[in-house]
C-alpha cells in the first residue's frame, strides 16, 4: 500500500529556535569585536544554515573583513551553539499533539531542514521529538539543500516504501519553492522566520497554529 508522508522544516516551523540562534550569533559577533544584532534581526536571517547566518551577521555589522575573521566567527558560533541548542528553544504550540495525531492517521513523518546534522539530531533529541520521525535530513545530508528539490526527493527516499502522496510544511521561501519544484503540495506557517511575509510565499495553504494542520492536509488531498 502506498504511503502518505509529511515533511517538516525545523527552525521556525517545528521549533522556535531563534532565541538560541540569536545568542550564538551575538556571541560569534562579539568574539570579533562586532556589535550584537539581537533576536528580531535574527528572525529574518535564519533559513540557509549556520554558516549563512554568521555571514549575514557579519555583513549586517560592517562586512566580512577577511576569510580568517569569517572562519573565526563561524567557529565561535559552532562551539557556543552546540553547547546551547535548547537553552530556550521550544516546539511551537501544538507541535507534539499534532505529530501524534498525524502518526495515528497513518502518515509517515520526516524532518527536511537546512540546519546541519550536527545540530539537527541533538536538538530533536533534547526536545524529545526524534521518536515522531521516520527520517531526519539535515542541510549537509545531501550535496544539495532547499530550495533545491533534490533535498525534498532525497528526504522522501529516506522514509522508505512507496510514497503515494506527500506534502511539505515550512515557514520560508526555501521550503515552499523546494516543494513546488518537487511538485509537492505545501503548507506555510505564519509564525516562523521569513524575509517574505508568510501570506506572500505562494503556499497552497497557510496555517496560524498546528491545530489547523490536519484540516489543511485533508483539504489538499481533496482539491
Amino acid at each position: 500500500m502506498a504511503l502518505k508522508a509529511i515533511l517538516f522544516d525545523l527552525d521556525g516551523t517545528l521549533v522556535d529556535t531563534a532565541p538560541d540562534l540569536a545568542a550564538a550569533l551575538d556571541h560569534a559577533l562579539t568574539s570579533q569585536g562586532r556589535p550584537t544584532v539581537g533576536l528580531d534581526a535574527v528572525r529574518s536571517m535564519v533559513g540557509d544554515g549556520a554558516v549563512a547566518l554568521v555571514e549575514r551577521g557579519l555583513i549586517t555589522t560592517g562586512g566580512i573583513a577577511s576569510e580568517q575573521q569569517f572562519k573565526a566567527a563561524v567557529d565561535a558560533f559552532f562551539v557556543y551553539y552546540a553547547a546551547n541548542l535548547a537553552t530556550t528553544s521550544r516546539p511551537f504550540p501544538g507541535v507534539a499533539a499534532c505529530l501524534e495525531a498525524l502518526r495515528r492517521d497513518g502518515y509517515k513523518l520526516a524532518v527536511c531542514t537546512n540546519k546541519a546534522e550536527a545540530f539537527t539530531f541533538p536538538l530533536l533529541d533534547q526536545l524529545q521529538l526524534t521518536p515522531f520521525f521516520d527520517a531526519i535530513v539535515g542541510g549537509d545530508t545531501f550535496p544539495v539543500k532547499k530550495p533545491d528539490p533534490g533535498h525534498i526527493t532525497g528526504t522522501l527516499g529516506r522514509i522508505g516504501g512507496e510514497i503515494g502522496w506527500a506534502a511539505m510544511v515550512g515557514d520560508s521561501s526555501n521550503d515552499i519553492d523546494a516543494a513546488k519544484a518537487a511538485k509537492l503540495p505545501n503548507v506555510a506557517v505564519s509564525f516562523g522566520y521569513t524575509r517574505i511575509p508568510a501570506a506572500e510565499l505562494g503556499a497552497d495553504r497557510l496555517i496560524h497554529h498546528f491545530d489547523d494542520l490536519r484540516a489543511a492536509l485533508d483539504a489538499l488531498q481533496t482539491t
